[in-house]
């Protein structure tokens, strides 16, 4: 292969971990990301399954173990504050719906990035246009000058740009869930101390969530609030109408929430987005290909969505640097070895959305003893096959190129 130059565009987990295997294989990554700069903090995310094996092959477990968040498990309360249900993170042996290994989303980016500092990176900037020929991509971007590649590769998220130049618009691919959420920091000393290292979760009649877990810095809160609802009009941008949306739908929920709302009036790392998840007949076309939730969110309902992007840079890499050259068989390869645990990770939880977020009290109170009765016959087993899901992958052992 001539050109090496291979086109990331998004630097948030999948896009860095491919290309640290892209490099480890000899070939030249380029990331591009929209972000002014990287982006720290975020909620958490798991190391579970396969996902947990591919960091460890990069030799990453010790440091993301020294940045995991310390936390007990979920707990459910109610209006009042009292705890109904829990699931300690020993119950699914740390496999469960809090992990043993729970690691903010901007610490586990960062670390990738340090294990690439010698890709380039290339911040406030994304792609606008993509002209692909028989020799390669050239790539236009909004701010630098256009440049070819030999491949393009979208790790761009739920709202790819490069999914859109090329494939489908989005509407064609994205299954809406029936709800929205909305993720954002708190810095309450007090409410921290009060989860005591739980994840707390609240449920309010007319399919409210509120959800509160510990962070990483002392008296850091992590916030999610949820609801169910029809699908929305809404400018993705307009963080300030976001508020207020929400603001009025949990308006005298209970619980923490007006603490929780009060909060999020300053937060600086709000975010606000619709539960859905993208089905695409191929996750290649040409010279392009999709990784992670750009091709294949699978929603935060599900769970698996970090290992999805840690294994799919794994695999992509491995079969680019496998196939002497010839990208479309890689490209196939990858899907052929993808495609079934994406299918696997795309399966919903019992209840899918209604499960997440019930809408009457009478189902607020069967979810709590649901959750009472996952660690017994025959919700423990149905529930250990969902969990295990993470980990329903093979990964092939693709040998590298002795390092300069």
């Amino acid at each position: 292969m001539e050109n090496t130059d291979i086109l990331i565009s998004g630097a948030g987990i999948a896009g860095p971990a491919l290309a640290y295997w892209l490099r480890r294989h000899g070939f030249r990554p380029v990331v591009v990301e929209r972000a002014p700069g990287p982006r720290p903090g975020g909620q958490t995310v798991d190391l579970r399954g396969a996902g947990r094996t591919v960091i460890e092959r990069m030799g990453l477990m010790e440091r993301a173990r020294a940045l995991c968040v310390e936390q007990r498990g979920i707990a459910l309360v109610d209006r009042r504050g009292r705890l109904t249900a829990r699931m300690p993170v020993e119950l699914f042996e740390g496999e469960g719906i809090v992990s043993e290994i729970e690691i903010l989303r901007g610490d586990l980016a960062d670390l990738l990035r340090q294990a690439t500092d010698d890709v380039e990176y290339r911040y406030d900037d994304s792609v606008t246009a993509l002209a692909e020929d028989a020799e390669g991509v050239t790539v236009r971007f909004e701010n630098a000058p256009a440049r070819r590649f030999h491949l393009v590769v979208g790790a761009d998220g739920l709202h790819s740009v490069v999914r859109r130049l090329a494939f489908d618009p989005e509407e064609n691919h994205y299954r809406p869930l029936g709800g929205y959420t909305a993720w954002f920091t708190v810095h309450d000393p007090a409410l921290a101390r009060g989860l005591d290292s739980w994840f707390l979760m609240y449920n309010a009649p007319g399919g409210l969530v509120a959800a509160a877990r510990p962070g990483r810095l002392p008296g850091e809160v992590k916030v999610a609030l949820s609801f169910r609802s029809a699908p929305l009009t809404f400018e993705r941008r307009d963080g300030a109408a976001q508020r207020r949306l929400l603001t009025e739908r949990f308006a005298e929920a209970g619980w923490e929430v007006d603490r929780l709302l009060a909060g999020m009036s300053t937060a600086e790392d709000f975010a606000f987005d619709s539960y859905g998840q993208i089905h695409l007949d191929h996750y290649t076309r040409g010279r392009v290909a999709l990784l992670g939730d750009a091709g294949y969110s699978p929603s935060p309902l599900t769970g698996p969505g970090t290992s999805l992007a840690l294994v799919g840079g794994y695999l992509l890499a491995g079969e680019l640097a496998s196939s002497a050259g010839d990208f479309a068989a890689a490209f196939a390869r990858y899907e052929e070895l993808m495609r079934p645990y994406v299918a696997r990770a795309q399966e919903l939880p019992p209840g899918g959305m209604n499960g997440y977020a019930p809408d009457t009290a009478l189902m607020i109170r069967l979810r709590a003893a649901s959750m009472r009765w996952m660690g017994r016959w025959p919700l423990r087993a149905v529930l250990a096959a969902q969990f295990a899901k993470a980990g329903d992958i093979a990964l092939p052992d693709y040998p590298l190129p002795a390092r300069a």
